[in-house]
């Protein structure tokens, strides 16, 4: 089991199944959602992630293409993202667990538009767009 929190901590989850492979998004909306070069993200089952508290800090906004980034309104971190296209899984910020995640990140997409001054220096796979 995982289980993860916001920056101040008024939300708090679990998450009883795997967790999938991390892969950075370089893409300009996830750099601005997350103030970074990109995003680490890593899909869950719905059905595995549990909400333990803090619904009423929770806020969202359609960001275009049915995608609806989720964060807490008090502190702002962003915590997952949900897609209308699919609906049995959410794609989790890896930097909210507050549990240990094995492993090392699966690819990189959309470097075709990450930061230009941002370097990626693993082997793990780079894709231009989404594979």
């Amino acid at each position: 089991m995982h289980q993860g929190s916001c920056l101040c901590g008024a939300v708090k989850y679990e998450i009883k199944g795997e967790i999938g492979p991390v892969m950075f998004c370089h893409c300009s909306k996830c750099r601005k959602a997350n103030g970074s070069a990109f995003n680490a993200a890593s899909l869950v089952n719905t059905a595995d992630f549990k909400l333990v508290s803090g619904r009423e800090h929770l806020a969202e906004f359609e960001s275009g293409e049915g995608v609806w980034p989720v964060f807490c309104k008090t502190c702002g971190s962003p915590l997952y993202s949900r897609r209308s296209a699919m609906p049995k899984a959410i794609r989790l910020r890896i930097g909210t667990l507050d549990t240990p995640v094995a492993g090392k990140v699966s690819g990189h997409i959309y470097v075709g538009s990450k930061a230009e001054w941002f370097e990626i220096l693993d082997e793990a796979p780079q894709f231009a767009e989404k594979p």
